[in-house]
């Protein structure tokens, strides 16, 4: 199959990487993920990869607990750093050629940053992880998603979950939720739906950029949701025409 679009951001929440373990990292699950990945690549597709750090710490959640808001975001930022080089080391061993570049300068650890070296980097045929995500506090992974697509010039997010799309209630908890097959960005803000945080969502209508929500835990839903099949979720314009 082809992928219909020439460059993708692929959105992995740190959880995606924990297993059935319950917290840190499943060397079965990154062995998973590193397939998916190396399935989309032979579509055609240059991929780019946020990844969340809720495996190992939530900023959020600090700051709940009365951690400083910014230290417990630069700690969570710093776990998806770890995050990355763990995906790194996994897609290297499925044969994927793989760069980490990081928001928070750590030369030592893995490249800095930059528009300019990322989009080489793809267009070397690299799949390029985004660790660190945008680099400043305040701001959520998913965030970081959009805004490193939209500076990659990606034609779509995909945000890869534990459901098969985006439901009007948590189908886990809810035997009665209904899946959108489709939505506006205007219905996603305006019901409040838990799809991205709503910076993020924002931010895609702003600039026009396709987001599609998939289940992950379904071997081949990434490249197949790429390549134009029917899975999970599209976000798009102001309009289902």
């Amino acid at each position: 199959m082809q992928s219909q679009y020439q460059r993708v951001l692929l959105k992995l929440s740190g959880e995606a990487l924990m297993g059935n373990t319950g917290y840190g990292l499943c060397p079965d699950t990154l062995g998973f993920v590193a397939q998916e990945v190396k399935r989309l690549t032979r579509t055609g597709a240059q991929v780019g990869l946020v990844i969340g750090a809720g495996n190992i710490f939530r900023g959020v959640a600090g700051a709940a607990k009365g951690m400083n808001r910014v230290t417990a975001d630069h700690m969570g930022m710093l776990a998806t750093v770890m995050n990355a080089l763990a995906l790194e080391g996994a897609f290297s061993q499925a044969g994927i050629p793989t760069r980490v570049l990081s928001g928070i300068p750590m030369p030592l650890v893995c490249e800095s940053y930059s528009r300019q070296q990322a989009i080489h980097h793809l267009e070397k045929g690299r799949v390029v992880i985004f660790g660190a995500g945008s680099g400043c506090p305040f701001f959520t992974t998913d965030t970081a998603a959009v805004l490193r697509g939209l500076e990659i010039e990606a034609q779509v997010i995909c945000k890869a979950t534990r459901v098969d799309g985006v439901y009007d209630r948590d189908p886990l908890t809810d035997p009665a939720a209904v899946k959108y097959d489709r939505l506006t960005y205007a219905e996603v803000l305006a019901k409040r739906l838990k799809v991205m945080d709503l910076t993020a969502i924002s931010l895609a209508q702003d600039n026009g950029i396709q987001i599609m929500v998939f289940n992950m835990n379904i071997p081949g839903n990434i490249a197949d949701a790429v390549c134009g099949q029917p899975v999970g979720t599209i976000i798009g314009g102001d309009s289902h025409a």
